[in-house]
């Protein structure tokens, strides 16, 4: 099945949407198990305006899950797409994720849903850097647990006790308690003008290549929708159930970081990982 995947990449033009199946081989779990049920459920953003209780709930586990979730590195997946990126057959590069990674393998993505990189503040608007802010939070909070099980997009497991006792931490420009992180939450819509770049971008495309996203979410299945609409050919490949595979030209049911290697070596392609970058 590389051999057929490789084939669609070599005919270039392509939009790329990527989802937290890209991530997993980083050691970031995912939201959805293998058949596309929700393993957790996220906090919305209309739970996190309701009060302080539900901000302190966000917060306490953001925080411990925090210093493990900073610490991912870029796997062979994100490397392979950057070396695709970098020959322009990825044309267009979008990625679902928070983490980040696609930036630290040398690829330039268009983050649909932010980054958790950094934190805004609700009332103001202002942004502040996330490792900074992580930094007040364990001053206001020193007994905060570090060695914890990381959950999707820097969530972890924390005890009813810790969240009751955990301090927030106010925005620096006004003093708010209202602090988001900067991504679109579970509730949010993607700003307008980002989608409608997406479709110019889209529109531009010869074809479409999902990886390791379920596209459960409208806000990235809604490209693949439209692919499909105008005739533009449509791969995807993770490992779990995918929406709209019935309807795709090519679906492959394959670790991604592998898989993409693979092809990239196909193609005739070095993928340059952290490994190698010196030698």
């Amino acid at each position: 099945m590389t051999a057929e995947l490789a084939e669609f990449v070599a005919q270039g033009d392509l939009f790329v949407l990527t989802g937290a199946g890209l991530s997993t081989e980083s050691g970031i779990p995912d939201y959805r198990k293998p058949d596309g049920t929700r393993r957790t459920v996220p906090m919305t953003f209309q739970q996190f305006l309701s009060g302080d209780d539900a901000r302190r709930r966000y917060w306490v586990r953001s925080a411990v899950g925090w210093e493990r979730f900073a610490a991912a590195r870029p796997n062979g997946g994100h490397h392979a797409v950057a070396a695709l990126q970098r020959a322009g057959l990825v044309q267009h590069l979008v990625t679902q994720n928070v983490d980040g990674l696609h930036a630290a393998s040398g690829a330039d993505a268009l983050e649909l849903h932010g980054s958790l990189s950094s934190v805004q503040c609700v009332e103001c608007g202002s942004r502040s850097d996330r490792a900074e802010f992580q930094g007040r939070i364990r001053d206001a909070n020193p007994n905060l647990p570090r060695d914890v099980a990381l959950l999707a997009d820097g969530d972890a497991e924390v005890a009813r006790s810790a969240q009751d006792a955990f301090v927030l931490v106010a925005c620096p420009h006004c003093g708010s308690l209202v602090v988001k992180p900067d991504v679109v939450m579970f509730g949010e819509s993607v700003p307008t003008a980002t989608v409608e770049h997406c479709y110019a971008q889209l529109e531009l495309s010869r074809a479409v290549l999902v990886l390791g996203s379920s596209l459960k979410v409208m806000s990235g299945f809604r490209f693949v929708s439209a692919a499909l609409k105008s005739g533009k050919p449509v791969a995807l490949v993770g490992l779990g159930s995918m929406r709209g595979s019935e309807r795709a030209d090519l679906v492959l049911h394959e670790p991604l970081g592998a898989t993409l290697t693979a092809t990239c070596e196909r193609l005739g392609l070095q993928v340059q990982t952290e490994a190698n970058a010196t030698t």
